[in-house]
């Protein structure tokens, strides 16, 4: 069993950065996959990034592809997404997730592939 605590969400200006974190609990976490996810009000839950168990392999969202950055690091049980120059269409509920596999290979962007989430960080940004 994987526990996901999130935090780090809040309000920021277009243009600004920040980073949220994902806590885990449990003994499989250096050998999980990770992946972060985010909902906005009346849509559905969309694939932001993942990154492998060893912190070597990553995949992103074209949406966010250059601007944001996802790392971990298995002593602490923690993954991190580093968001810059965000912009008001980021604006959402960001879910951690956890995979009991250890690499990216399959479909990673869907929601099924993920077997542990979090409650999610709130993330706003003002224009």
């Amino acid at each position: 069993q994987v526990q996901l605590v999130e935090s780090g969400g809040g309000m920021v200006q277009a243009g600004g950065s920040l980073t949220v974190s994902c806590a885990a609990s449990g003994r499989t976490f250096s050998s999980s996959a990770m992946g972060w996810f985010r909902q906005a009000p009346g849509k559905e839950r969309e694939f932001v990034a993942a990154i492998n168990w060893g912190g070597v392999v990553t995949h992103y969202a074209e949406s966010v592809k250059g601007r944001f950055n996802i790392s971990r690091d298995n002593a602490k049980n923690t993954v991190y997404l580093q968001m810059n120059d965000l912009k008001p269409e980021d604006t959402a509920n960001y879910f951690c997730a956890a995979s009991s596999r250890g690499t990216l290979i399959g479909a990673v962007v869907t929601t099924r592939h993920w077997d542990y989430w979090g409650q999610g960080t709130q993330v706003t940004v003002s224009s």
